[in-house]
């Protein structure tokens, strides 16, 4: 049986050791594989779940991946308290130590271009959501000849036309919250965008994945130099109103996932590639 070892990141050498507690996917702490001065942060796997088909399997089991992206995440942020790294795609997996060496050897001169792009700086995580009133619960109909209650909830309708009337207006009011919603995302993109020195789109979440509760209008992400982190964070503040309606979610420093595959620079590996 193939002895597999999972890669989590890429770094250089550094001083110091990862944080106590941090536990790979095997539940002991990662270990550092030296190569010709780089660093693979790697745990073993076993092949029952991680060779080419049971993982094909594992990927489409929604809580198996969620706990492995929860472990990768809390490794790679380990990480990022001691140096800079560089992640990988979530699952990437070789073959025993030697195909991560290969994996590094082929990767090396986009691996080193990226480090030093990325060195000394976090990646910080804007999202922002519109949150209309909800619908109120539609009345049960009565039939025609039913009286009405003897006493109608304040509010409520009291003949057709003010029944459409007030659909009308909540419906108006809704819509004004995504467009709030997508003024404040514009606007916040732009500014932020001249604060950092990358910048990342992502596509919304959907809530039924992320249980975040409203409409993700903006799901972007920027590369800040960890000095000028203080003031990027004030600076997100500072552009946003206390607008009921809509919400803005900062999240970070995290390491620079966004910003680790660009143009020019290290791709991050899919699982095999490689390092097989």
């Amino acid at each position: 049986m193939n002895e597999l070892r999972y890669v989590y990141a890429v770094t250089r050498p550094f001083e110091g050791v990862l944080p106590e507690g941090v536990r790979g996917l095997d539940g002991e702490p990662p270990r550092l594989l030296h190569h010709d001065g780089l660093v693979a942060v790697v745990s073993p796997v076993p092949a029952e779940d991680f060779d080419e088909a049971p993982l094909k399997k594992h990927l489409e089991n929604l809580d198996w991946l969620s706990g492995t992206a929860r472990t990768h995440e809390a490794v790679v942020g380990a990480l990022t308290t001691v140096t800079c790294p560089v992640p990988l795609r979530l699952a990437t997996v070789c073959v025993d130590d030697s195909g991560v060496r290969r994996l590094l050897d082929a990767g090396r001169d986009r691996f080193v271009q990226t480090l030093e792009r990325l060195e000394g700086r976090v990646e910080w995580g804007i999202k922002v959501y519109a949150e209309p009133d909800p619908e109120p619960e539609a009345e049960p109909a009565r039939e025609p000849s039913e009286a009405p209650p003897a006493q109608a909830a304040a509010g409520a309708p009291t003949t057709g036309r003010d029944y459409l009337r007030q659909r009308l207006s909540r419906r108006r009011a809704r819509e004004s919250v995504w467009e709030r919603a997508d003024a404040l995302s514009r606007r916040l993109h732009a500014e932020l965008s001249l604060r950092a020195e990358a910048a990342a789109l992502h596509r919304p979440q959907d809530a039924r994945l992320s249980e975040a509760s409203g409409q993700n209008i903006l799901n972007a992400a920027y590369l800040v130099p960890r000095e000028s982190s203080e003031e990027f964070v004030e600076e997100v503040g500072r552009l946003t109103p206390k607008d009921r309606g809509v919400r803005v979610e900062l999240t970070g420093p995290w390491a620079p996932y966004s910003f680790a595959g660009q143009s020019g620079n290290p791709e991050q590996p899919a699982r095999g590639e490689t390092g097989r």
